[in-house]
Protein backbone atom coordinates (compact mmCIF):
# COMPACT_ATOMS: atom_id res chain seq x y z
CA UNK A 1 0.00 0.00 0.00
CA UNK A 2 2.88 2.64 0.82
CA UNK A 3 6.75 2.66 -1.13
CA UNK A 4 8.69 5.13 -2.04
CA UNK A 5 8.59 6.02 -5.78
CA UNK A 6 11.80 8.07 -6.57
CA UNK A 7 14.05 4.56 -7.09
CA UNK A 8 10.73 2.86 -8.76
CA UNK A 9 10.07 5.85 -11.50
CA UNK A 10 13.72 6.17 -11.82
CA UNK A 11 13.92 2.58 -12.85
CA UNK A 12 11.03 2.49 -15.44
CA UNK A 13 12.22 5.84 -17.23
CA UNK A 14 15.91 3.90 -17.92
CA UNK A 15 13.96 0.80 -19.11
CA UNK A 16 11.88 3.07 -21.24
CA UNK A 17 15.13 5.00 -22.47
CA UNK A 18 16.90 2.12 -23.04
CA UNK A 19 13.87 0.24 -25.05
CA UNK A 20 13.69 3.26 -27.66
CA UNK A 21 17.47 4.41 -28.27
CA UNK A 22 19.45 4.12 -30.22
CA UNK A 23 16.99 2.20 -32.11
CA UNK A 24 13.74 4.24 -31.62
CA UNK A 25 15.90 7.19 -33.68
CA UNK A 26 16.53 5.25 -36.27
CA UNK A 27 13.14 3.98 -36.17
CA UNK A 28 12.32 8.14 -36.15
CA UNK A 29 14.68 8.42 -39.42
CA UNK A 30 12.78 5.85 -41.25
CA UNK A 31 9.57 7.19 -40.14
CA UNK A 32 10.57 10.13 -41.94
CA UNK A 33 11.55 8.79 -45.16
CA UNK A 34 8.45 6.89 -45.65
CA UNK A 35 6.17 10.09 -45.34
CA UNK A 36 8.47 11.60 -47.75
CA UNK A 37 7.64 8.44 -49.91
CA UNK A 38 4.00 8.76 -49.66
CA UNK A 39 3.98 12.63 -50.68
CA UNK A 40 6.05 11.68 -53.40
CA UNK A 41 3.14 8.80 -54.58
CA UNK A 42 0.23 11.36 -53.80
CA UNK A 43 2.00 14.08 -55.82
CA UNK A 44 2.61 11.46 -58.72
CA UNK A 45 -1.65 10.51 -58.42
CA UNK A 46 -2.36 13.78 -58.32
CA UNK A 47 -0.15 15.07 -61.47
CA UNK A 48 -1.85 12.36 -63.43
CA UNK A 49 -5.39 13.56 -62.33
CA UNK A 50 -4.35 16.61 -63.97
CA UNK A 51 -3.08 15.58 -67.38
CA UNK A 52 -6.64 13.37 -67.57
CA UNK A 53 -8.56 16.68 -66.77
CA UNK A 54 -6.20 18.39 -69.34
CA UNK A 55 -6.95 15.59 -71.93
CA UNK A 56 -10.46 15.65 -71.18
CA UNK A 57 -10.64 19.57 -71.78
CA UNK A 58 -9.06 19.19 -75.19
CA UNK A 59 -11.20 16.45 -76.37
CA UNK A 60 -13.73 18.60 -75.09
CA UNK A 61 -12.84 21.76 -77.22
CA UNK A 62 -12.45 19.90 -80.14
CA UNK A 63 -15.93 18.66 -80.32
CA UNK A 64 -17.18 21.37 -80.25
CA UNK A 65 -15.20 23.21 -83.12
CA UNK A 66 -16.30 20.48 -85.18
CA UNK A 67 -19.93 21.06 -84.98
CA UNK A 68 -21.56 22.96 -87.68
CA UNK A 69 -22.81 26.39 -86.83
CA UNK A 70 -26.39 25.81 -87.97
CA UNK A 71 -26.49 22.96 -85.45
CA UNK A 72 -26.94 25.50 -82.51
CA UNK A 73 -28.91 23.44 -79.94
CA UNK A 74 -25.82 20.60 -80.44
CA UNK A 75 -22.87 23.68 -80.38
CA UNK A 76 -24.57 25.07 -76.84
CA UNK A 77 -24.18 21.58 -75.39
CA UNK A 78 -21.24 20.71 -76.28
CA UNK A 79 -19.86 24.25 -75.27
CA UNK A 80 -21.51 23.70 -71.77
CA UNK A 81 -19.64 20.20 -71.59
CA UNK A 82 -16.34 21.81 -72.64
CA UNK A 83 -16.60 24.57 -69.79
CA UNK A 84 -16.91 22.09 -67.42
CA UNK A 85 -13.95 20.03 -68.50
CA UNK A 86 -12.03 23.27 -68.08
CA UNK A 87 -13.45 23.84 -64.63
CA UNK A 88 -12.14 20.86 -63.25
CA UNK A 89 -9.14 20.93 -64.82
CA UNK A 90 -8.37 24.35 -63.32
CA UNK A 91 -9.70 22.75 -59.88
CA UNK A 92 -7.07 19.48 -60.74
CA UNK A 93 -4.22 22.16 -61.12
CA UNK A 94 -4.86 24.26 -58.09
CA UNK A 95 -5.34 21.19 -55.75
CA UNK A 96 -1.93 19.70 -57.26
CA UNK A 97 -0.26 23.54 -56.84
CA UNK A 98 -1.29 23.36 -53.41
CA UNK A 99 0.17 19.61 -52.40
CA UNK A 100 3.57 20.94 -53.78
CA UNK A 101 3.70 23.50 -51.32
CA UNK A 102 2.84 20.86 -48.69
CA UNK A 103 6.00 18.84 -49.04
CA UNK A 104 7.30 17.98 -46.22
CA UNK A 105 11.06 19.57 -45.05
CA UNK A 106 13.64 17.15 -46.16
CA UNK A 107 16.14 16.64 -43.38
CA UNK A 108 19.57 16.97 -44.36
CA UNK A 109 22.77 14.58 -43.65
CA UNK A 110 23.70 16.95 -40.56
CA UNK A 111 20.19 16.99 -39.23
CA UNK A 112 20.37 13.20 -39.80
CA UNK A 113 23.34 12.75 -37.71
CA UNK A 114 22.32 15.08 -34.92
CA UNK A 115 19.21 13.28 -34.42
CA UNK A 116 21.45 10.09 -33.86
CA UNK A 117 23.73 11.86 -31.67
CA UNK A 118 20.51 12.64 -29.63
CA UNK A 119 19.81 9.11 -29.25
CA UNK A 120 22.60 7.88 -27.93
CA UNK A 121 21.83 10.70 -25.13
CA UNK A 122 18.65 10.52 -24.72
CA UNK A 123 18.61 10.61 -21.23
CA UNK A 124 19.84 14.39 -21.59
CA UNK A 125 16.60 15.38 -23.23
CA UNK A 126 14.71 13.25 -20.79
CA UNK A 127 16.02 15.40 -18.16
CA UNK A 128 16.04 18.64 -19.84
CA UNK A 129 14.44 21.42 -17.14
CA UNK A 130 12.38 21.72 -20.85
CA UNK A 131 10.54 18.24 -20.69
CA UNK A 132 7.82 18.32 -18.66
CA UNK A 133 6.38 15.54 -16.14
CA UNK A 134 3.52 15.93 -18.36
CA UNK A 135 5.97 15.20 -21.55
CA UNK A 136 7.62 11.95 -20.07
CA UNK A 137 4.00 10.76 -18.73
CA UNK A 138 3.11 11.02 -22.55
CA UNK A 139 5.80 9.02 -24.03
CA UNK A 140 5.49 6.68 -21.48
CA UNK A 141 2.06 6.12 -22.08
CA UNK A 142 3.02 5.40 -25.75
CA UNK A 143 4.76 2.03 -24.98
CA UNK A 144 3.96 0.55 -21.32
CA UNK A 145 0.57 -0.75 -20.79
CA UNK A 146 0.84 -0.91 -17.17
CA UNK A 147 3.82 -1.44 -13.84
CA UNK A 148 3.31 -4.21 -11.78
CA UNK A 149 5.11 -3.73 -8.08
CA UNK A 150 5.60 -6.44 -5.79
CA UNK A 151 7.28 -5.31 -2.76
CA UNK A 152 9.52 -7.71 0.09
CA UNK A 153 9.78 -5.65 2.83
CA UNK A 154 12.33 -8.14 4.32
CA UNK A 155 14.74 -7.80 1.38
CA UNK A 156 13.90 -4.48 1.36
CA UNK A 157 13.32 -4.44 -2.97
CA UNK A 158 10.34 -4.02 -5.15
CA UNK A 159 10.07 -6.45 -8.13
CA UNK A 160 8.62 -4.49 -11.27
CA UNK A 161 6.88 -5.84 -14.27
CA UNK A 162 6.22 -4.20 -17.05
CA UNK A 163 3.57 -4.69 -19.82
CA UNK A 164 4.73 -3.34 -22.91
CA UNK A 165 2.32 -2.32 -25.97
CA UNK A 166 2.30 -5.34 -28.17
CA UNK A 167 2.23 -8.04 -25.16
CA UNK A 168 6.03 -7.79 -24.12
CA UNK A 169 7.00 -8.03 -20.31
CA UNK A 170 10.27 -7.05 -18.86
CA UNK A 171 10.99 -7.89 -15.35
CA UNK A 172 13.07 -5.27 -13.27
CA UNK A 173 14.36 -5.72 -9.31
CA UNK A 174 15.06 -2.47 -7.38
CA UNK A 175 16.63 -2.11 -4.31
CA UNK A 176 14.44 0.08 -2.08
CA UNK A 177 15.75 2.43 0.67
CA UNK A 178 15.41 1.05 4.38
CA UNK A 179 16.94 2.33 7.53
CA UNK A 180 20.07 0.43 9.15
CA UNK A 181 20.50 0.10 12.72
CA UNK A 182 24.05 2.00 13.61
CA UNK A 183 27.00 -0.46 14.17
CA UNK A 184 28.59 1.88 16.19
CA UNK A 185 27.57 2.26 20.16
CA UNK A 186 28.31 1.85 23.29
CA UNK A 187 28.82 -1.94 24.72
CA UNK A 188 26.44 -3.49 26.73
CA UNK A 189 28.36 -3.75 29.48
CA UNK A 190 29.47 -0.59 29.86
CA UNK A 191 25.49 0.98 29.46
CA UNK A 192 24.53 -1.25 32.57
CA UNK A 193 27.75 0.08 34.44
CA UNK A 194 26.60 3.93 33.55
CA UNK A 195 22.88 2.83 34.96
CA UNK A 196 24.15 1.50 38.46
CA UNK A 197 26.67 4.27 38.87
CA UNK A 198 24.29 7.04 37.67
CA UNK A 199 22.15 6.04 41.22
CA UNK A 200 24.79 7.16 43.60
CA UNK A 201 27.39 9.43 41.48
CA UNK A 202 26.89 12.51 39.40
CA UNK A 203 28.59 12.30 35.40
CA UNK A 204 31.79 14.10 36.66
CA UNK A 205 32.14 11.16 39.15
CA UNK A 206 30.88 8.50 36.78
CA UNK A 207 33.40 9.66 34.09
CA UNK A 208 35.96 9.22 36.48
CA UNK A 209 35.39 5.61 37.14
CA UNK A 210 34.72 4.32 33.86
CA UNK A 211 38.22 6.37 32.61
CA UNK A 212 39.80 4.15 35.69
CA UNK A 213 38.29 0.89 34.53
CA UNK A 214 40.11 1.74 30.87
CA UNK A 215 36.66 1.78 29.71
CA UNK A 216 35.60 4.01 26.50
CA UNK A 217 32.85 5.78 23.94
CA UNK A 218 32.05 4.03 21.03
CA UNK A 219 34.31 6.10 19.12
CA UNK A 220 37.59 5.09 21.24
CA UNK A 221 37.28 7.85 23.21
CA UNK A 222 37.91 8.93 26.70
CA UNK A 223 34.68 9.93 29.27
CA UNK A 224 34.07 13.18 30.40
CA UNK A 225 30.62 14.59 31.80
CA UNK A 226 29.06 15.86 28.64
CA UNK A 227 29.94 12.17 27.28
CA UNK A 228 28.11 10.57 30.23
CA UNK A 229 25.31 12.75 30.06
CA UNK A 230 24.77 12.33 26.57
CA UNK A 231 24.96 8.62 27.05
CA UNK A 232 22.21 8.59 29.89
CA UNK A 233 20.08 10.69 27.56
CA UNK A 234 20.87 9.03 24.84
CA UNK A 235 19.57 5.06 26.93
CA UNK A 236 16.98 7.75 28.83
CA UNK A 237 18.79 6.49 32.20
CA UNK A 238 18.13 9.07 35.32
CA UNK A 239 20.54 11.13 36.36
CA UNK A 240 22.03 11.44 40.08
CA UNK A 241 19.78 13.43 42.20
CA UNK A 242 21.19 14.86 45.20
CA UNK A 243 19.01 15.03 48.30
CA UNK A 244 19.26 16.90 51.59
CA UNK A 245 18.34 14.10 53.84
CA UNK A 246 20.79 10.91 53.88
CA UNK A 247 20.22 7.54 51.92
CA UNK A 248 17.78 5.17 53.57
CA UNK A 249 19.53 2.17 55.63
CA UNK A 250 23.02 1.64 56.88
CA UNK A 251 25.73 -0.15 53.63
CA UNK A 252 26.72 -3.49 54.74
CA UNK A 253 28.86 -6.02 53.14
CA UNK A 254 27.64 -8.57 50.80
CA UNK A 255 27.49 -11.68 53.18
CA UNK A 256 25.70 -9.04 56.29
CA UNK A 257 22.98 -8.33 53.21
CA UNK A 258 22.77 -12.06 51.98
CA UNK A 259 22.26 -12.73 55.30
CA UNK A 260 19.62 -10.34 56.12
CA UNK A 261 17.78 -11.16 52.70
CA UNK A 262 17.51 -14.74 53.76
CA UNK A 263 19.66 -15.73 50.08
CA UNK A 264 23.21 -17.04 49.12
CA UNK A 265 26.13 -14.03 48.76
CA UNK A 266 26.38 -15.53 45.27
CA UNK A 267 22.78 -14.45 44.71
CA UNK A 268 23.28 -10.98 45.90
CA UNK A 269 26.31 -10.98 43.96
CA UNK A 270 24.69 -12.03 40.72
CA UNK A 271 21.92 -9.61 41.24
CA UNK A 272 24.29 -6.49 41.48
CA UNK A 273 25.94 -7.48 38.86
CA UNK A 274 22.77 -7.49 36.35
CA UNK A 275 21.62 -4.66 38.08
CA UNK A 276 18.42 -6.13 39.97
CA UNK A 277 19.56 -4.32 43.10
CA UNK A 278 22.15 -1.25 43.65
CA UNK A 279 25.21 -0.99 45.66
CA UNK A 280 27.58 1.21 46.31
CA UNK A 281 32.11 0.80 45.79
CA UNK A 282 34.25 3.26 47.32
CA UNK A 283 36.65 2.66 44.03
CA UNK A 284 36.66 -0.02 41.29
CA UNK A 285 37.46 -3.03 42.41
CA UNK A 286 36.58 -2.04 46.08
CA UNK A 287 34.12 -4.63 48.07
CA UNK A 288 30.45 -3.75 47.64
CA UNK A 289 28.16 -2.55 50.03
CA UNK A 290 24.43 -2.05 50.01
CA UNK A 291 22.03 -0.33 51.97
CA UNK A 292 19.41 -2.53 52.95
CA UNK A 293 16.56 -0.21 53.14
CA UNK A 294 12.29 -1.14 52.14
CA UNK A 295 13.49 -0.62 47.91
CA UNK A 296 15.93 -3.37 48.45
CA UNK A 297 13.73 -5.46 50.74
CA UNK A 298 10.63 -5.47 48.58
CA UNK A 299 13.16 -7.17 46.03
CA UNK A 300 12.74 -10.48 48.24
CA UNK A 301 9.67 -12.51 49.30
CA UNK A 302 9.09 -15.83 50.95
CA UNK A 303 6.19 -16.75 48.60
CA UNK A 304 5.24 -15.56 45.09
CA UNK A 305 2.90 -12.51 45.05
CA UNK A 306 -0.27 -12.85 42.68
CA UNK A 307 0.70 -11.95 38.87
CA UNK A 308 4.35 -12.72 39.31
CA UNK A 309 5.67 -16.11 37.23
CA UNK A 310 8.62 -18.32 37.04
CA UNK A 311 11.57 -16.86 34.61
CA UNK A 312 10.96 -19.42 32.13
CA UNK A 313 7.41 -18.98 31.87
CA UNK A 314 7.50 -15.48 31.33
CA UNK A 315 10.05 -15.76 28.57
CA UNK A 316 7.41 -17.96 26.64
CA UNK A 317 4.79 -15.36 27.43
CA UNK A 318 6.69 -12.27 26.16
CA UNK A 319 7.75 -14.28 23.11
CA UNK A 320 12.06 -12.96 24.34
CA UNK A 321 14.99 -14.80 25.77
CA UNK A 322 16.01 -14.40 29.48
CA UNK A 323 18.51 -11.42 28.31
CA UNK A 324 15.85 -9.25 27.09
CA UNK A 325 13.48 -9.98 30.26
CA UNK A 326 16.49 -8.56 32.73
CA UNK A 327 16.96 -5.68 30.68
CA UNK A 328 13.69 -4.62 31.28
CA UNK A 329 13.47 -5.84 34.39
CA UNK A 330 16.90 -2.77 34.91
CA UNK A 331 14.78 0.05 32.99
CA UNK A 332 11.78 -0.32 35.31
CA UNK A 333 9.14 -1.88 32.19
CA UNK A 334 9.05 -5.43 34.20
CA UNK A 335 8.53 -5.70 38.05
CA UNK A 336 10.27 -8.84 39.59
CA UNK A 337 10.77 -9.99 42.97
CA UNK A 338 13.13 -13.13 44.33
CA UNK A 339 11.40 -15.27 46.37
CA UNK A 340 13.63 -16.77 49.04
CA UNK A 341 11.60 -19.57 50.73
CA UNK A 342 9.95 -22.78 49.60
CA UNK A 343 10.29 -25.41 46.98
CA UNK A 344 10.87 -23.07 43.99
CA UNK A 345 13.11 -20.48 45.00
CA UNK A 346 14.39 -17.87 42.47
CA UNK A 347 13.65 -15.38 40.06
CA UNK A 348 9.67 -14.12 39.80
CA UNK A 349 8.39 -11.57 36.99
CA UNK A 350 5.18 -9.88 36.98
CA UNK A 351 3.93 -10.53 33.50
CA UNK A 352 0.87 -7.51 32.28
CA UNK A 353 -1.48 -9.62 30.02
CA UNK A 354 -3.80 -6.78 28.91
CA UNK A 355 -5.15 -9.34 25.61
CA UNK A 356 -7.69 -10.32 28.11
CA UNK A 357 -9.00 -6.58 28.30
CA UNK A 358 -8.63 -5.31 24.52
CA UNK A 359 -10.91 -8.27 23.15
CA UNK A 360 -12.89 -9.37 26.11
CA UNK A 361 -16.59 -10.98 24.55
CA UNK A 362 -18.28 -11.14 27.80
CA UNK A 363 -21.61 -9.46 26.84
CA UNK A 364 -22.36 -6.71 29.73
CA UNK A 365 -25.51 -6.83 31.94
CA UNK A 366 -28.37 -5.89 29.59
CA UNK A 367 -27.44 -7.52 26.56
Amino acid sequence: MRVGGARIDKAVSKAFLETVAPAGMEAAIQAEALIETEHDSAIAQWRLQVEQARYNAERAERRYRAVEPENRLVARTLEAEWEKQLDEMATAEAELSRREQQHPLQMTDAQRQSIHQLGADLNSAWDAPTTTDRDRKELLRCLLEEVNIAVDREAAQAHLTLRWRGGMFTEIDVALWHPRESVVRTDEETIDLVRRLAVHYPDAKTAGILNRQGRKTAYGLPFTATRVANLRQNWKIPGFRRTKTPPEGKPVTVAKAAEILGVVPSTVHRWLQEGFIAGEQVTPGAPWRIRINEAVKKHFVESTPEGFVPMIEATKLLGVTRQTVLQRVKRGELEAVHVTHGRRKGLRIKVVDNQTELFDTTPSEGT
